[in-house]
């Protein structure tokens, strides 16, 4: 691509510094360093993408569009030994999923192998790279280490000519897997080690994706980075911190070429508590069967996330709340909750489910008889209007929601003890039925009919309102429970001779095969998110069947988070 045939937008009037990444974009395109905005989000296709990635999505197209400019989706498919289709499509689903659209400008590093293999050769005919013959283990001991410099391998002063032919018969593929490498010739005795000769090719017999067996040789991320931003003509390439002491070699190569130079700007990574983020460790959980897959909900996968219930909103507001910064910190996973609950409770229709249900019936109904009362979709949205839920003799609660031998300030139904159901009447339990083992199994309720809507005419009051079921209408449904994966803030805090695999939290996951819910859910399809009255937000499963709903909890009620914020709040609050 020639950089110089795009249009120059600038940034727009009101643009602000809100971080200091944007702030470098104002100063660039001020000063006449750029005319332009071009950013890139350049993933691996070797796993799935996760929150972390999403922040980076987020900053990418989001900077992009804030000033005007463009920009790419390309793929750094340089490693076929890990990369797949699956990877490769998931990671276009889940950026679309997200909000963004790189248009027309979907690139991967492979579409440069032939232009990357001639710059390798410019290198080499500069006598800026080599061809080494030592193996990683010798490298590494040539490297040095941060107090004491590197050694030059032996094969650093090979000819220009010399160094061209080994390099035109590794690709042709005369020499063994391993047996070869291409290193930049920079300094040995560099402080930075990423610039002690690092290699820049390697010899890789493995089918590419997209090039199938025409390659061998795959370059290293390192050289291809750069280059690639050059000839698409990125002008900031943003990369997370680790990238920061990468940036010299991104700057060396593109100076040695003398090729359009980005600019490369690092910001602080997404650490997140209760939550490991790379895609090695999450892999290991895949493979190791800690989770169902990729998309299991305890993942924090855009697709495992999906899965349980997230919403794009909620993800981009994460994004947005945590800000862009320059060190690393490690952000609660409260926060990511909170930022779900408050969508949800904007968006998500209201529905009565009993996870635990206790049946309950009520001696004075008629039998046979079957009332409708209207019940509001969402009390937060008037215009979302009513939905109607049916009434019978025999109906289901929650098992929560009664005690036999009631403690001090429970306020819900006990022996002798009149509440509300929610929408409808008053009940008083005037029995209950237990089964052999002493444990309930059923209650005997009365119900006053003058109190239909759920008030009183007489003017008395109820401390409690519950939800409930009719035990005739509602659906049988399986409820999955999700907590976090990991049963410690950092789960790579782990002790001597072990690993994150560790703090893996063994009740992560409850399954209730026997809930009740509403017969309104029917006709929902996987992906709908409700919420469940007084219980939390849940997500319906692509496991779901007709008849036979799952559905996965996307997050409780309680707002950690806010009770967090209040807390800060008063502490900091004078006097």
């Amino acid at each position: 691509m020639d950089h110089a045939t795009l249009p120059p937008p600038g940034p727009s009037e009101s643009a602000r510094p809100s971080d200091f990444v944007r702030a470098a974009v104002i100063e660039d395109l001020k000063s006449g360093r750029f005319a332009r905005v071009h950013t890139r989000f350049p993933p691996e296709p070797n796993g799935y993408l996760h929150i972390g990635h999403a922040k980076a999505i987020c900053i990418d197209f989001g900077i992009a569009a804030e000033f005007g400019g463009r920009c790419n989706l390309r793929f750094d498919d340089t490693n076929p030994a890990k990369e797949e289709v699956e990877y490769v499509e998931s990671i276009m689903a889940d950026i679309r999923w997200l909000g963004f659209d790189w248009e027309d400008r979907l690139f991967y590093a492979s579409d440069y192998f032939e232009q990357l293999y001639r710059f390798a050769e410019i290198l080499i005919g500069k006598g800026k790279a080599y061809v080494c013959d030592l193996t990683p283990d010798q490298v590494r001991e040539h490297r040095g280490t941060l107090t004491q410099p590197g050694t030059d391998s032996p094969f650093r002063s090979r000819s220009v000519e010399e160094n061209l032919d080994l390099f035109r018969r590794m690709r042709a593929g005369e020499f063994p897997d391993g047996s070869r490498t291409l290193r930049a010739r920079i300094e040995m005795a560099s402080p930075n080690i990423n610039l002690r000769d690092p290699v820049m090719y390697r010899i890789l017999r493995a089918e590419h994706h997209r090039t199938g067996t025409a390659w061998c040789i795959y370059p290293m991320y390192d050289f291809a980075h750069g280059q690639s931003d050059s000839l698409e003509g990125i002008t900031h390439s943003l990369c997370s911190l680790e990238y920061e002491i990468h940036r010299p070699l991104y700057d060396w190569f593109l100076d040695q070429l003398e090729i359009y130079h980005p600019r490369q700007i690092e910001f602080a990574r997404l650490n997140l508590s209760y939550t490991v983020m790379s895609k090695r460790k999450l892999l290991r959980l895949v493979q190791e069967k800690h989770v169902r897959g990729w998309d299991d909900p305890r993942m924090p996968t855009l697709s495992g996330l999906r899965r349980r219930g997230y919403t794009p909103d909620a993800i981009r507001d994460f994004c947005e709340r945590i800000g862009v910064a320059k060190k690393d910190s490690m952000v609660d996973v409260a926060l990511l909750e909170h930022c779900l609950r408050e969508d949800l409770n904007r968006r998500a229709p209201r529905v009565m489910g009993v996870l635990r249900p206790l049946r309950v019936v009520l001696e004075n109904y008629p039998e046979g008889q079957v009332e409708t009362f209207e019940a509001m979709v969402n009390p937060e949205d008037p215009s979302a209007g009513t939905r109607k839920v049916p009434f019978s003799r025999v109906l289901y609660i929650e098992r929560d929601d009664f005690r036999e031998q009631p403690p001090p300030k429970f306020f819900r139904l006990a022996p002798g003890r009149e509440i509300r159901l929610r929408a409808a009447y008053f009940i008083r339990c005037e029995r209950v039925v237990t089964d052999a083992r002493g444990e309930v199994v059923e209650l005997r309720c009365t119900y006053d009919p003058a109190t239909r809507g759920g008030d009183a005419p007489d003017g008395r009051k109820v401390k409690s309102t519950i939800h409930w079921v009719s035990a005739a209408h509602a659906l049988q449904a399986e409820v999955r429970l999700y907590d976090r994966l990991f049963l410690t803030e950092n789960p790579d805090d782990a002790a001597e001779g072990q690993d994150f695999l560790s703090h893996v939290n063994p009740r992560s996951l409850e399954i209730l095969a026997d809930c009740r819910v509403e017969p309104s859910l029917a006709a929902a399809r996987p992906g709908a998110i409700v919420q469940f009255e007084r219980q939390g937000y849940f997500c319906l499963d692509p496991d779901s069947i007709p008849g036979r709903p799952v559905f996965n909890r996307a997050v409780s009620l309680k707002d950690e988070w806010a009770r967090i914020e209040k807390g800060r709040k008063t502490a900091q609050s004078p006097g």
